[in-house]
């Protein structure tokens, strides 16, 4: 069963996302405010659609409680469309963000991809039990699950794959429009640059014991970005 979770406190805006979405997924879960979403999370959630500004609990707080436990693709929907509100949502460990007044039609696209990328993942963690050893750090894709000096380490969906990219391949040079593309599977544009960006340094952060120097993902200058085995 697939399960879509809104999450906003404007009912208009829910019974919209509702009506434009019931058709993709299995199940529908409205929550009011991101401490209500927390309550309603479970592992049969397959894709989140967060609204930024709430009341008792705002999208950016709930999406970093939920990090903490679930890799579920999370889709921020919010009227605050500057770039820098742009990067606190990706910071907090969003997959996407669309900017209020928005096209219905773009609202079904992202949500077609995103479902369709976390379920293809999903069935495919069957396809392979093999582990990747970077070090001291393993990957396993089967459960995409990071374990870093025997602890594990929680990702979000994104920069697991950004990871597994860069350690499948040790030592080779992947430039931001390769890493956009091969992991959000879209074309790339010139703002796509500053969302790999931030991706880089929150993985870099959860990661290296000195984020400042990397000892993993390191940064080839005006290349792209490589890890060494």
């Amino acid at each position: 069963m697939t399960k879509l979770l809104i999450v906003d406190d404007e009912a208009d805006i829910r019974e919209l996302e509702r009506m434009l979405l019931t058709s993709y997924v299995d199940e529908i879960i409205e929550a009011e405010n991101g401490q209500e979403a927390l309550s309603m999370m479970d592992q049969e959630v397959a894709l989140i659609i967060m609204d930024y500004m709430m009341p008792k609990m705002n999208g950016v707080d709930a999406v970093k409680k939920i990090r903490k436990s679930y890799s579920v693709p999370i889709l921020f929907i919010s009227a605050k469309g500057q770039e820098y509100d742009k990067i606190v949502g990706y910071s907090a460990g969003a997959d996407d963000y669309l900017v209020k007044p928005f096209s219905p039609q773009e609202l079904q696209l992202k949500v077609q991809a995103m479902l369709r990328r976390y379920l293809n993942y999903s069935s495919s963690q069957t396809q392979t039990n093999q582990s990747i050893n970077i070090r001291d750090m393993v990957l396993h894709p089967k459960t995409r699950k990071v374990i870093l000096a025997d602890q594990e380490v929680t990702l979000t969906g994104k920069e697991f794959d950004i990871l597994q990219l860069l350690a499948e391949s040790p030592a080779h040079v992947f430039s931001a429009e390769a890493i956009y593309e091969a992991v959000w599977q879209e074309p790339y544009f010139y703002s796509s640059s500053s969302t790999i960006m931030t991706h880089i340094k929150k993985l870099r952060q959860k990661i290296e014991k000195d984020p400042k120097k990397p000892q993993y993902i390191l940064t080839v200058w005006g290349v792209g970005y490589k890890i060494e085995q």
